[in-house]
């Protein structure tokens, strides 16, 4: 097992995060994209301002667990600006959760943005898909 300083070292510009706001919801997201199911995640335009690192295309994150073991190893591919109310379907398949339905991920997303803090129709967030790198 790899621990996250060990993984800095093969991929030193690599941030280390869980997916997801609890340890049994960054468990199963984490589990969807070790297996490919879930290539897209997105969040708050705010909360990403407030963030201490700036994502960027082509940069390496270590996703981990619930438990902060990390899994696997992403490589950023694309990001963009987009309002809650004009995610497509399309998006929210790449999520990967629930039913894969845009109804499920309206759904849940609402839920997530108010445990947040925050929530509004037209609130910007930012859409970002990416690629396995390594799993662990």
């Amino acid at each position: 097992m790899c621990t996250v300083d060990e993984l800095k070292m093969k991929y030193p510009d690599a941030n280390a995060w869980q997916i997801g706001d609890s340890p049994e919801l960054a468990n199963a997201l984490a589990d969807l994209v070790i297996k490919g199911l879930k290539t897209a995640s997105c969040g708050s335009l705010t909360a990403y301002q407030q963030e201490a690192f700036a994502p960027r295309i082509g940069s390496r994150n270590i996703i981990l667990n619930g438990e902060g073991v990390p899994v696997c190893v992403i490589r950023l591919v694309s990001m963009r600006l987009v309002r809650f109310c004009d995610v497509t379907a399309e998006f929210a398949r790449k999520e990967g959760e629930g039913d894969l339905s845009l109804a499920y991920w309206r759904k849940e997303h609402q839920r997530f943005f108010m445990r947040e803090g925050y929530f509004a129709e037209d609130m910007e967030l930012v859409a970002e898909e990416f690629e396995v790198v390594e799993v662990l």
